[in-house]
């Protein structure tokens, strides 16, 4: 185990540790034990006298409920980590089915027994076997919950089965199939051919995640043992979960940071470069859904006053839907005010050539659609308020690259279409570096910037950043 997971493993049993002690004594003080007063004093005196004949050594301050309460949740961690199956959840294995049951059941039983065998030893033989009960289900559930990120992200917005994948030269019927990591998601398609033809391979997976959502590509790779630079290179920039299986002694030619494992008898090699994944997912959605909450209280006014200035200036909608292409390629319907009149984005093509703006992008400095009026709302990004609802429903972000219309995808290349692996956002590194750019190339280094170097502290910075470009900069909105 190297040192990273090391940290991981020791910070994630910290993590349990505090986390059951805080319920574990808050719901004996107001539940199990709750206003029996003469209970608690019956527990404690039950205490003092086994101190007395069994560990008088002990100093009289250590002879607390609460103490006794975090020393069993140790010791409870420690004979839960020891049966070796909570330690994590390891996608490369083999699962039978889908449920999260058995380890529900499993877990109940741990703690069940042991909880109940405390509360026997130490003689706690006032607590209410109502809420004793209830408490056997409470912490099982908990620690399901905290075992593995898929259940915590799936809560969040991110459900791993409703990820897509696609497999290359994959028998129908291989035992490769039964593995976690592809039983808890989607096939949406299978693919034979010649396992050297790499452009074959990568023009096939571009032209997928140009219509598609993509989140998983396995490669059956058995009789190679080594593959092109450059398609390693092309695996890394990707930005997805990669799984290669191989019956040979495969050799990488770059540095890559793969697992391997050793399953019926062929190697596998799992590369997960998903940028947004696990608890990189759940600190930026816990980031935002605490921000959010402030963001609400703050713009909820100016977004009452902001439609019904547009509703006396043009009538309803004031809020209108978009498709737009979100993580990984999943299309979702964006929020935003109605500040151009009714179908205009239908009048883009006409509009065409007084565009300013290359690729994808379309502005138009005097843009005659827009409702007269509205100009101070696209002014200051007030029409884009209502995309905090998409950020509560886990298809943007506060921060991230902008996302834009299914359409627009014909402009990406094998390099851009790595700006689909992150959520898109509300403001990010170009709004607040040159919000007006004329240039699509522009787009792709601030979006390629904050792909490769993104991190929770630059969202914060971002998000400092925002409101001093809308003040300093006016923006011809899109």
């Amino acid at each position: 185990m190297n040192i990273y997971n090391l940290f991981k493993y020791f910070f994630r049993f910290f993590f349990l540790q505090v986390s059951l002690t805080f319920i574990t004594i808050w719901y004996f003080d107001n539940f199990l034990i709750g206003d029996y007063f003469d209970g608690f004093l019956f527990i404690r005196d039950n205490l003092l006298e086994d101190r007395s004949r069994f560990y008088p050594f002990v100093p009289y301050d250590f002879i607390k409920i609460d103490v006794y309460l975090a020393i069993f949740v140790f010791v409870f961690l420690i004979i839960l980590y020891l049966s070796k199956f909570y330690t994590y959840v390891n996608e490369l294995t083999f699962t039978a089915n889908k449920s999260l049951f058995d380890e529900f059941f499993s877990i109940y039983l741990i703690w069940t027994a042991s909880y109940l065998s405390f509360l026997q030893l130490f003689r706690f033989e006032t607590v209410s076997r109502f809420y004793l009960i209830i408490f056997t289900f409470i912490v099982p559930i908990l620690l399901v919950s905290f075992r593995n990120s898929e259940f915590i992200s799936s809560i969040l917005g991110r459900n791993p089965s409703k990820e897509k994948f696609i497999t290359f030269n994959l028998e129908k019927d291989s035992v490769f199939r039964e593995l976690r990591l592809l039983t808890f998601r989607q096939n949406i398609g299978d693919y034979d051919g010649d396992k050297t033809d790499y452009s074959l391979i990568k023009n096939k997976i571009e032209e997928i995640n140009k219509n598609s959502e993509i989140n998983l590509i396995v490669l059956n790779f058995s009789g190679i043992d080594k593959i092109s630079k450059e398609f390693e290179k092309f695996m890394l920039n990707v930005n997805k979960k990669i799984l290669i299986i191989s019956d040979l002694d495969f050799k990488f030619r770059s540095q890559i940071i793969v697992r391997n494992e050793i399953i019926s008898n062929k190697s596998i090699f799992y590369i997960n470069n998903d940028i947004q994944y696990g608890s990189r997912y759940i600190s930026k959605r816990i980031l935002d859904i605490l921000l959010i909450i402030i963001f609400l209280i703050i713009f909820l006014p100016l977004l009452i006053v902001s439609i019904l200035i547009i509703v006396v200036l043009d009538g309803f909608p004031a809020v209108i839907k978009q498709t737009r292409v979100g993580l990984h390629g999943k299309n979702f319907e964006m929020f935003k005010l109605r500040t151009m009149k009714k179908n205009s984005h239908l009048e883009r093509e006409d509009l065409q050539e007084l565009n300013e703006q290359s690729g994808p992008l379309f502005k138009i400095e005097n843009d005659p659609r827009i409702i007269k009026g509205t100009k101070f709302l696209r002014r200051f990004s007030l029409d884009e308020i209502p995309q905090l609802i998409n950020v509560i429903k886990g298809e943007m972000s506060l921060v991230g690259p902008r996302p834009l219309f299914p359409e627009d995808n014909s402009y990406f290349d094998e390099h851009y279409l790595r700006r689909l692996n992150v959520l898109p956002g509300i403001t990010g590194l170009l709004q607040i570096n040159d919000r007006n750019t004329d240039d699509f190339h522009t787009w792709f280094k601030y979006d390629l910037e904050y792909i490769e170097n993104w991190s929770i502290l630059l969202d914060l910075k971002i998000l400092f950043k925002t409101p001093f470009s809308l003040i300093k900069t006016k923006t011809k909105g899109r």
